[in-house]
């Protein structure tokens, strides 16, 4: 049975289940180590970490997943440890979420140009508190009749290359890098296998402060688990896992703790973070 899950996303951003749940249903599943990485936000911190105290044999883990922009498309980078309290972390991820709002809006105006009429009021609804995201308007239309699934959303609408796609705010990989280490985080590569050439990538950013990669991915198959592993080995780093779990699309998506991540993977992490004074 996995016990360990290090990417997890809440309604604090685009996730179905408040922290306080999250924390609950990792706790029923049985699972020791588990991380709070909601899409530049940190508003989840406080209410998982309160909800886990009632569960003494659960680590909980801050994070967070922050966006960030390359020529050829994105690149995710993941943050543990982080102090969620720091002011410039707070300044610069409040920006991104009134921009994702921005590019919400923009996106749901494209959207009805091409004759798919949701609303944003709808959108809003459906974000709740949290960080409005493109799941949010792939719910939406989901709703409507207009997608049968939120890989239609992406593939034919919303993605990068879709219609309906609209740019927000961003910062570069490296920026990503170096505001989490200056908010005492663990800078992490998120699921490199989504990047292009995934072996220059980690050599930029190792030599800027990377100190890990998430090797353990839903998506990766077992050949590119090896891959990262060797590639982590190669550079120095540790290896983290998770199952980016959102909880909207239940039936399709790998569950909370779906994904095998190895003990070890969250123990030398913490070990990291231990030596980091965090």
């Amino acid at each position: 049975m996995n016990r360990v899950d290090l990417h997890i996303h809440s309604t604090a951003s685009d996730g179905k289940y408040a922290p306080e749940e999250i924390v609950r249903k990792a706790a029923a599943l049985g699972l020791r180590y588990i991380a709070l990485t909601d899409h530049d936000s940190v508003d989840g911190i406080v209410p998982a970490m309160e909800a886990a105290r009632a569960f003494p044999r659960l680590k909980f883990i801050p994070g967070v997943e922050i966006s960030t922009d390359v020529p050829d498309g994105e690149v995710h980078v993941l943050g543990y440890f982080i102090d969620y309290t720091r002011k410039e972390l707070a300044d610069t991820l409040k920006r991104f979420r009134t921009s994702r709002e921005g590019r919400g809006r923009g996106m749901v105006a494209r959207l009805g140009e091409l004759g798919i009429d949701i609303s944003w009021q709808r959108v809003q609804e459906i974000a709740g508190d949290g960080a409005i995201g493109r799941p949010h308007i792939a719910q939406a239309m989901l709703e409507k009749g207009y997608i049968t699934s939120f890989k239609e959303a992406f593939d034919k609408y919303i993605g990068r290359d879709g219609p309906a796609y609209v740019e927000r705010e961003k910062m570069t990989p490296e920026e990503a890098v170096a505001l989490i280490i200056r908010s005492g985080g663990l800078p992490v590569l998120a699921h490199p296998f989504t990047v292009k050439e995934p072996e220059k990538r980690i050599a930029d950013l190792q030599a800027v402060g990377l100190v890990g990669i998430e090797a353990f991915y839903k998506d990766n198959t077992e050949e590119e688990t090896t891959r990262l592993v060797a590639l982590a080995d190669k550079f120095g780093l540790i290896v983290t896992g998770g199952s980016d779990f959102h909880g909207i699309e239940d039936s399709h998506e790998v569950t909370l703790g779906g994904v095998d991540v190895p003990l070890k993977a969250a123990e030398r992490l913490i070990a990291l973070a231990g030596k980091r004074g965090n």
